[in-house]
């Protein structure tokens, strides 16, 4: 039987000073600029800008992701 809870999965959206603690309080305004730019994921709704924890946290994981080398990597498991 299915259940009938249609918000089952449903992430609200949330505003952007919650956004910004959320990548380590960075300014709102540079949020919401990036936003703009496409260069953060986001959902500008009448003048306000929204934003998903989920897509908010894969973004940061992938922008660590591109800032690792393997060099350095390599270089921290030798011990130089």
């Amino acid at each position: 039987m299915r259940s009938q809870n249609p918000t089952l999965g449903f992430e609200p959206l949330i505003g952007s000073p919650q956004a910004a603690k959320l990548l380590g309080n960075i300014h709102v305004k540079t949020l919401q600029r990036y936003a703009r730019q496409r260069r953060i994921p986001g959902y500008q709704i009448g003048g306000h800008w929204y934003f998903r924890a989920s897509e908010l946290d894969s973004w940061l994981q992938s922008r660590i992701n591109l800032s690792c080398h393997p060099c350095r990597l390599q270089e921290k498991s030798d011990g130089t």
